[in-house]
């Protein structure tokens, strides 16, 4: 019987010491989930180091922008009227023509013999018609031949003049001064009449052909200012609106605009794309930024604005600290009766003894990070002797501020809403940023401009 109950207490033993490890297992286990997730609720990640700008009213430039086909005022493929053989070719690629140049030469040896025997026939014909002339005024000749005589100098005039016509549709000359193209043909070359021998542009001055929406037609005028070039941020050509075409198109709701624009250096060329902005009246006091602060997202537009931290509030008191407090408070001549409460405790606080000690240790290892902490958080003022550090400057946070943006102009964004004049606005490195984090103002680099030119100004 003895042997049975020793062997039950050992059992109950051995599933006390089982249960104990494993509570104590499952303890830390929660206890060190618990500190991790303190330890990066409380942790603050290091400040992120941006550019920014200050938001002021400035002048805007407001502009109708669109896309554009650059042509030639005078360009034309030129084509033979008459069939023939290439005989000669009196132009090069790129040259530059003057007007009523022979540009190229047919075969026209049966042309000029046919010519030279009409010529022949019509001064027989003139001299027929002398003849009859004066054999009419002696009274000789009837009037019938002097008629006859007389038709017959006259086709024969006509003809000469149909042939000669016919014998200069053998030559190509250019219809205005301009520069060529590559010759589409050779030497030698059978033509027929249609055939396209080469181009001929005058670069002096263009015509830029754009559309716009029928909304944007009330805001154009003849004589409007215009800007183009390969790209947005660079227009270096300016011209005129010279055309509006008086007629929507109803398919797609565009209206055609035609501007004629100064080409003196020929850096335009036909058929090129380009990018077409008319100029408005400039408008005054207009808030805008530039186009890399502006963030766009599926729940609108935001910038970052950088503003003072605020100064951290008082953390709320413990619910152990406000029992020990309460405890203090209370006074000495308390009754017998009041402590025994405090004596029932007693059991749990020596459970409690086992965990408390555990974590002596993380606490005596905390305490120099929170004496250099506290040492760090001292004003600098009290020590009047020693100036003012880097370090003391105010904190900066950012503050995500969703706004409702308008036009935009050569890297620029109006701001409708959202935004204030002298507010400090985030330009560059918006990445991984997020609301109430710690940033460090950079500004020695300046997104807006190309990397080229902050080099020359350094």
């Amino acid at each position: 019987m003895f042997k049975r109950i020793l062997r039950i207490f050992l059992v109950i033993v051995v599933l006390a010491v089982l249960a104990i490890v494993v509570g104590g297992i499952v303890w830390f286990n929660f206890f060190r989930d618990g500190m991790i997730k303190q330890y990066f609720a409380t942790m603050k990640p290091p400040a992120a180091t941006v550019s920014t700008t200050i938001a002021k009213p400035s002048s805007w430039t407001p502009g109708v922008e669109a896309i554009g086909t650059v042509r030639a005022v005078r360009g034309v493929d030129l084509t033979v009227e008459t069939a023939g053989i290439v005989k000669e070719i009196t132009f090069h690629a790129n040259e530059k023509v003057a007007a009523n140049a022979v540009l190229l030469q047919l075969d026209d040896a049966v042309e000029r013999a046919d010519l030279d025997a009409q010529k022949a026939q019509a001064a027989l014909d003139q001299v027929s018609l002398t003849r009859a002339i004066e054999l009419t005024r002696r009274g000789v000749g009837s009037d019938s031949t002097l008629d006859s005589a007389r038709a017959a100098a006259s086709a024969s005039a006509s003809q000469v003049t149909r042939l000669q016509a016919v014998l200069d549709q053998k030559q190509l000359t250019a219809p205005f001064a301009g520069t060529v193209g590559i010759p589409k043909i050779d030497l030698g070359q059978y033509l027929s009449p249609g055939t396209a021998v080469v181009t001929l542009q005058d670069l002096d001055t263009m015509r830029v052909d754009f559309s716009v929406p029928e909304q944007q037609l009330p805001l154009l005028k003849i004589g409007q200012t215009v800007r183009l070039g390969l790209s947005g941020a660079d227009m270096p050509f300016a011209g005129a609106i010279r055309g509006i075409d008086p007629k929507i198109d109803p398919s797609s709701r565009l209206v055609n605009i035609r501007a004629e624009v100064a080409n003196p250096e020929g850096k335009l060329t036909p058929g090129q794309f380009v990018q077409v902005r008319v100029e408005l009246p400039e408008e005054q006091n207009v808030l805008s930024l530039p186009q890399t602060a502006l963030t766009t997202s599926l729940y609108g537009d935001y910038i970052f604005v950088v503003q003072p931290a605020k100064p951290a509030e008082a953390a709320p008191a413990k619910p152990e600290e406000k029992a020990a407090a309460a405890a203090t408070d209370k006074p000495a001549t308390d009754k017998p009766a009041d402590a025994k409460p405090a004596d029932a405790m007693k059991p749990a606080t020596d459970a409690m003894k086992p965990a408390a000690d555990a974590m002596k240790p993380a606490a005596d290892a905390a305490k120099p990070a929170d004496k250099a902490a506290s040492d760090a958080t001292k004003p600098a003022a009290a020590d009047p002797t020693k100036p003012a550090a880097e370090g003391d400057k105010p904190a900066l946070v950012l503050s995500q501020v969703f706004v409702k943006p308008g036009r935009r102009n050569q890297g620029m964004v109006e701001i409708v809403e959202g935004l204030k004049a002298g507010e400090e606005v985030v330009t560059a490195g918006q990445n991984r940023l997020f609301n109430g984090m710690s940033v460090n103002v950079d500004n020695t680099i300046d997104p807006t401009k190309s990397a080229n030119k902050q080099a020359d100004q350094q």
